[in-house]
């Protein structure tokens, strides 16, 4: 039994509709459920439960957690690499649902490029734990 191809224009949108939706999802269970508190049923980093090292995406529940409430230096304090990269990511979406301004195409070219998220994602875990100023600014809290 063969799957039916999805036309041109759902394909386009598909992605960025997936992720909308997981958006207003997560947006419902962060308006209602606080990571601050404890025990509550939210995940914490395995990473980090293993190592105690801090990995690109520790503190990313709390810091959205934070931009929920319109709290955005607690949401600085949790993750800034975060924080920085949504609207980056939605640029990337919307590029991909063929919504191109040419202001951004030299942004997103290098946007497209997995190279420059490996090397920002690794450098940021690295530089987040270092034990001295100004790097321990970037750790969750």
């Amino acid at each position: 039994m063969s799957v039916p191809a999805l036309s041109p224009s759902l394909q386009r949108w598909l992605p960025l509709a997936t992720v909308a939706t997981l958006a207003v999802g997560a947006t419902l269970v962060l308006h209602n459920v606080d990571p601050y508190a404890a025990g509550n049923p939210l995940p914490s980093c395995p990473l980090y439960a293993l190592t105690g090292l801090y990995c690109p995406g520790c503190g990313s529940t709390r810091c959205l957690y934070s931009l929920v409430h319109f709290d955005l230096p607690g949401a600085l304090a949790m993750n800034p690499l975060l924080v920085l990269s949504l609207p980056l990511l939605l640029l990337m979406l919307l590029n991909g649902a063929g919504i191109r301004p040419r202001l951004f195409d030299p942004l997103m070219r290098l946007l497209a490029k997995p190279m420059f998220w490996l090397i920002v994602l690794v450098g940021y875990a690295v530089l987040r734990n270092l034990p001295w100023a100004p790097f321990t600014g970037l750790a969750p809290g």
